[in-house]
């Protein structure tokens, strides 16, 4: 079987096409023949040995795959050490979930993370009603434009913030009221809720524009880690501050989780929302596929297709 291998911490070049042993499908697991692999920044942050859980190199790194599973179609989460960036997989049956007739199995593979990871806090941490204005950063990434086309079926107002203007456009064309690059994000009103994917000084200025009342969810640090908030400037600001991790939900609040997955599917069902594929790549090229994550040049999901 042919899968990425990550062998050592370091640039795109660590990650090797291999032939590698059969997966062994454990208790309540079942072997999907992967039909293609979301990357995620997570297994950017990996590769370069920033990410605060690291795996034992070395690696087959993926950890949402759609493909084929007894003649049907699925798609879903590889939990515990990954290993989506191969041609079979070993999945927990819990993680999976049917995939759209409609859909093709690149947006099978964009969909679990990122709609997940925008769904869940903003029905969980934050209340949403008629006109509530929310500010999504990094709003043309998988996660980003998951979150605006979300804020839209909540009836929010969705307002986008991108690293540059190439960007902006995508968002706007989910449903964005406005867009902006960081340079001008000090510049917008101010909001009710903010849904950050970018961390550091762009998490700072967001904070900034708060609403009384309002609350901000850190979900992301792409752009840095974020500074510590002082109780004291919250109190005084009359805002709130969450944290959202999915990861560590799934083993916490399993239920809560496929819940949610079952709530969101039933969206794009609907066609409410959609997964958004901005480059799809052969399994020899995932070094390009995580050097075009890495530079900030990617829009939607980059997947991976054996």
């Amino acid at each position: 079987m042919r899968a990425v291998v990550l062998r050592a911490v370091g640039g795109p070049e660590q990650l090797v096409l291999e032939d590698v042993p059969e997966p062994e499908a454990g208790e309540k697991q079942a072997l999907v023949d992967v039909r293609a692999c979301g990357i995620n920044f997570a297994d950017v942050l990996v590769r370069l040995g920033r990410y605060p859980q690291m795996p034992e190199l070395p690696a087959v790194l993926g950890s949402e795959i759609a493909g084929q599973l007894e003649g049907n179609r699925v798609m879903g989460f590889v939990r515990g050490e990954g290993g989506g960036y191969a041609e079979r997989v070993a999945a927990d049956r819990r993680w999976l979930l049917p995939l759209p007739p409609q859909a093709t199995f690149a947006e099978g593979a964009a969909f679990p993370m990122a709609f997940l990871t925008a769904w869940i806090p903003l029905t969980e941490l934050v209340r949403l009603t008629f006109g509530t204005r929310v500010l999504v950063t990094a709003a043309a990434g998988a996660v980003g434009t998951a979150a605006i086309q979300l804020v839209r079926a909540l009836n929010g107002t969705p307002v986008a913030a991108v690293g540059s203007a190439e960007k902006l456009d995508l968002p706007r064309a989910l449903g964005a009221v406005e867009a902006v690059t960081y340079e001008d994000l000090a510049d917008l009103d101010q909001v009710d809720v903010v849904f950050d994917l970018v961390g550091g000084d762009v998490f700072r200025t967001s904070l900034g524009l708060l609403r009384p009342l309002g609350s901000a969810i850190a979900v992301g640090y792409a752009g840095g880690l974020w500074e510590d908030v002082s109780p004291t400037w919250l109190v005084g600001r009359n805002i709130g501050v969450h944290g959202f991790y999915l990861g560590r939900l799934l083993g916490r609040r399993p239920d809560l989780v496929e819940q949610a997955g079952r709530d969101v599917l039933r969206l794009w069902e609907g066609g409410a929302v959609r997964p958004i594929v901005g480059a799809e790549y052969p399994l020899e090229q995932a070094g390009a596929a995580h050097r075009l994550i890495e530079e900030r040049q990617s829009t939607g999901k980059v997947v991976l297709v054996p």
